[in-house]
């Protein structure tokens, strides 16, 4: 296959929704304390990432005239 290039077909619905489940499964695992400290600190980078970007706006500045 030197040199052979490979199609890949996109993802079937299924297989999306067997992603999904998983990882519903993984985050709703009570009994597993490394997944639920990743999964916590997943969330906590998300929201801080989130915080700092929503930061920049400044809600009271007056608004350009157009």
């Amino acid at each position: 296959m030197s040199g052979a290039t490979v199609k890949k077909s996109p993802p079937s619905p299924s297989s999306v929704v067997d992603w999904i489940t998983s990882a519903c499964r993984f985050a709703a695992d009570r009994n597993d304390f490394r997944r639920n400290l990743l999964v916590n600190l997943g969330l906590f980078a998300a929201g801080v990432w989130v915080a700092r970007n929503l930061s920049d706006f400044d809600l009271m500045a007056p608004q350009p005239v157009t």
